[in-house]
């Protein structure tokens, strides 16, 4: 997947929100918001797969521990539309990451490294990137 954005040297608290805006592009075949300590330790890799890997309107989530991948999730309820606009907010706690999307629409994921700060973000593939806030 084509890399885009890398944020390091992050200091994001436990309850704060990393809120990323942005466009789908209209070929999209997937996407990905990585947040973490490094590239090599996420705590979650936010994946909505149009089609792509077999997956077709998937969002797929999993964590990298020292560049060794966990077990994926896979969530069926896909709210992106290709070529739309989008807005995807990420925070977290001890316990789990919580993704909420446009209408409302919540993913929880498990904390399974058990980070207190996000250091790392990166988002790849096709979106375009319109603003990052950090709140």
């Amino acid at each position: 997947m084509e890399r885009g954005l890398v944020a390091t040297h992050l200091n994001i608290q436990a309850g704060e929100c990393i809120k990323v805006k942005g466009k789908v592009l209209p070929e999209a075949k997937g996407f990905a918001v990585n947040v973490g300590k490094d590239c090599s330790n996420l705590v979650l890799h936010f994946n909505p797969r149009f089609d792509s890997h077999g997956d077709v309107n998937v969002i797929v989530c999993n964590s990298m521990e020292d560049g060794m991948w966990g077990t994926e999730e896979r969530e069926t309820d896909f709210p992106f539309q290709q070529g739309d606009k989008t807005e995807i907010c990420i925070s977290f706690d001890t316990a789990e990451v919580t993704v909420k999307l446009a209408g409302d629409k919540e993913i929880m994921f498990p904390n399974r490294l058990g980070l207190k700060n996000i250091e790392y973000l990166s988002v790849e593939g096709a979106f375009a990137i319109k603003a990052i806030k950090f709140s």
